[in-house]
C-alpha cells in the first residue's frame, strides 16, 4: 500500500525535486534563474536576494518531499511562484503586445497553481481545500493555452530548439506541440480525459526536457541560463504531473 502511494504522489517528488535544483543553482551561481524569476539588476541587494530565494527554494523543495511537512512547502512554494508571476505580471501589463511577457506569467502562473494542488492534497481529506482540489487542479488548463499560443507566436524561433535529427522538421514539431497543448487544456478545462491529458501532458514537457534542455546543459555546463532552463523545465514537469496526479486520484486520509 506504501508503495502505490509513493507512485500516486510521483508527481510532488519531481515537482519538489524542481525547487531544490532551482535553490542548488541559485546558491551556485548567486543569482535568480536568469529568464524566468524576473528580479533586475538595479534591485537593491540583489545577490543576497537571490540566496536568500535560493535557500528558501531548497527549504520549501525538500519539505514538500516529506509528507509531514509537504503543505508547509506547498504553500511556502506557491508564495514564492506568485511573487515571480506577479513581475512578470508587470512587465506583461508594461508591453502588452510582446508576447515573452505573457508567456513567462502563465509559466510561472502553472507552478503557482501546482503549490495550491499540493497544499490541497495535503490537506485532510474533510477540509474545504481537500473538497476543491479537483477545480483548483482544472484551472491548471488555462496554462497549456498560453503553452500552445506562444509555440505558434514564435514559430520560427521554437522550431530551432528541436533537434534537427528528429524528422520531418522543427516548425512541424512546434505545431505539432502547440495543438497538443490546446488540446490538453481543453481537456482539463472541460474535465473530459482531464487526467489522462494532464498525464500526456508532463509526459510531453518531459520529453522537452530530455531532448531539448539537458543536451543543452552537457554541450555549456558553465552557463547559468542552462542550469536556469533545465531547473524550471524540471519543476514544469513536475507541476503537470501533479495536476494528474490530483485529478486521477481521490483525496484520502492516507495521503497525509
Amino acid at each position: 500500500m506504501g508503495e502505490r502511494r509513493v507512485v500516486s504522489n510521483l508527481g510532488v517528488y519531481v515537482y519538489g525535486a524542481g525547487a531544490i535544483s532551482l535553490g542548488v543553482s541559485g546558491l551556485t551561481w548567486r543569482d535568480f534563474a536568469t529568464n524566468w524569476q524576473r528580479v533586475g539588476p538595479a534591485v537593491p541587494h540583489r545577490e543576497a536576494l537571490a540566496i536568500i530565494a535560493a535557500i528558501y527554494e531548497l527549504a520549501a523543495g525538500a519539505a514538500i518531499i516529506w509528507p509531514r511537512t509537504r503543505q508547509a512547502g506547498a504553500a511556502m512554494l506557491t508564495v514564492l511562484y506568485a511573487i515571480f508571476t506577479s513581475l512578470w505580471v508587470v512587465q506583461a501589463v508594461r508591453v502588452p503586445r510582446v508576447y515573452d511577457g505573457w508567456g513567462n506569467v502563465f509559466e510561472e502562473l502553472s507552478l503557482t497553481i501546482a503549490g495550491v494542488v499540493v497544499f490541497a492534497w495535503a490537506a485532510s481529506a474533510d477540509s474545504v481545500w481537500a473538497r476543491r482540489r479537483t477545480w483548483i487542479s482544472r484551472l491548471y488548463g488555462i496554462c497549456p493555452i498560453s503553452f500552445g499560443v506562444d509555440h505558434f507566436v514564435y514559430l520560427s524561433g521554437a522550431a530551432t530548439f528541436v533537434p534537427k535529427w528528429i524528422p520531418p522538421g522543427g516548425k512541424f514539431w512546434v505545431v505539432t506541440t502547440a495543438v497538443c497543448f490546446l488540446l490538453a487544456a481543453a481537456a482539463i478545462l472541460s474535465g473530459i480525459l482531464a487526467a489522462q491529458a494532464a498525464r500526456l501532458l508532463a509526459a510531453m514537457i518531459l520529453g522537452f526536457h530530455i531532448l531539448i534542455w539537458v543536451p543543452k546543459l552537457v554541450g555549456a555546463p558553465n552557463m547559468h541560463f542552462m542550469w536556469s532552463a533545465n531547473s524550471v523545465s524540471l519543476a514544469l514537469v513536475g507541476a503537470a504531473w501533479v495536476v494528474a496526479d490530483a485529478i486521477e486520484h481521490k483525496p484520502t486520509a492516507s495521503s497525509q
